[in-house]
């Protein structure tokens, strides 16, 4: 059985928590995997395949922006002959990344990282929410197969979108254990990894780490991600995009990571500082309940005296949510992440 995972619409670098899913799962899949694969990427990354055997889409047109991005699957979807005659000879197409590009007439993947544009719409501006209304919508329910990474996202697409959940399945995403690992000490700093997205609940964030400064002034809060933050208060270091060697060094060295998304289809960040042995502190919404269970503080995101409250309370007792942390992140892996996949599209070979 040969499997085609489209890859079209990857952007290095520029898809955060999406990009690390895709290169976790198609590692996973070249060690445990137990399929043929073949991997279509764009000209902008034809090293992506992490292993498994690539063809590269030449046809493709390269594209970073925003815009360029909607021209070059504008012109692939009206122009599909030539990409669909890449993923030739394969019994089952994946699309990771949620748009279906290019279609093709045999059993169709499709991964759905979460429906933020639906849950909390004032936060996108009307043209992502029409993009997504129609090329993932689209996507989503043309699929013989939907892959939502939480509980979480499942209830989401059944309820706003109206798939048939007998369609649907969950395979939570994985941890690279390798990496990801505990280090030697401690700093007195606080991390926090997020772009300056609207859902990423910045402003509360520095309101409660305000507070915090009060009873402990030589308490750092230290971000990364990107996006400038001149309403920062005294103790605030915003470092930008950094190589993820630094973020994992972060991990290894803060007090404690604190997490106060407004929403998360799955959530990796907490899960990542678990494996590394900080304690967390993380917002109760979307997914992260499901994803931390009971190996974190969790807080009313909206709320900034319940965010120090659950800091304080890592802080306070710090050995106990290591452990904790350390015990959860152990029940996550990118080999167990490639296996369930790999169970969903045998579900579909007897339809090829």
């Amino acid at each position: 059985m040969t499997v085609g995972i489209a890859l079209l619409t990857l952007v290095p670098g520029r898809l955060g928590g999406s990009e690390t899913y895709v290169r976790g799962l198609l590692g996973g899949l070249s060690r445990v995997g137990e399929l043929d694969y073949r991997v279509l990427l764009p000209p902008i990354a034809p090293d992506a395949a992490e292993g498994l055997e690539a063809d590269v889409a030449i046809e493709y047109r390269r594209a970073e922006s925003v815009p360029s991005r909607l021209a070059a699957m504008t012109l692939a979807a009206a122009r599909p002959g030539p990409l669909r005659a890449r993923l030739a000879g394969t019994d089952v197409v994946h699309y990771p990344l949620t748009v279906a590009l290019p279609t093709v007439g045999r059993p169709s993947v499709v991964t759905l990282h979460d429906l933020q544009h639906l849950d909390l719409p004032e936060l996108f501006p009307r043209t992502e929410r029409a993009f997504r209304a129609v090329a993932w919508h689209r996507s989503l329910r043309a699929a013989d197969r939907v892959i939502a990474m939480s509980e979480f996202v499942r209830s989401r697409a059944v309820e706003l979108l109206g798939l048939d959940e007998a369609r649907v399945r969950v395979v939570p995403l994985g941890l690279d254990h390798e990496l990801l690992h505990p280090g030697a000490t401690r700093e007195q700093f606080l991390y926090y990894p997020a772009r300056r997205w609207p859902h990423k609940n910045h402003e509360r964030l520095f309101a409660a780490f305000a507070e915090l400064r009060r009873r402990r002034p030589g308490l750092r809060l230290v971000l990364t991600g990107g996006g400038d933050f001149p309403d920062a208060p005294d103790g605030v270091e915003a470092r930008g995009h950094v190589p993820y060697a630094e973020v994992v060094r972060l991990l290894q060295t803060a007090s404690a990571l604190v997490f106060p998304s407004l929403y998360e289809g799955f959530g990796m960040p907490p899960l990542e500082a678990m494996a590394c042995g900080c304690p967390v502190a993380c917002s109760d919404a979307g997914a992260l309940p499901e994803v931390v269970g009971d190996a974190a503080v969790l807080f009313d995101p909206r709320d900034p005296a319940a965010i120090a409250a659950a800091v304080t309370r890592v802080l306070d007792a710090p050995d106990e949510w290591v452990r904790r942390g350390l015990e959860r992140a152990r029940t996550f892996s990118w080999d167990a992440t490639a296996r369930g996949h790999d169970a969903v599209y045998r579900e579909l070979s007897s339809r090829s």
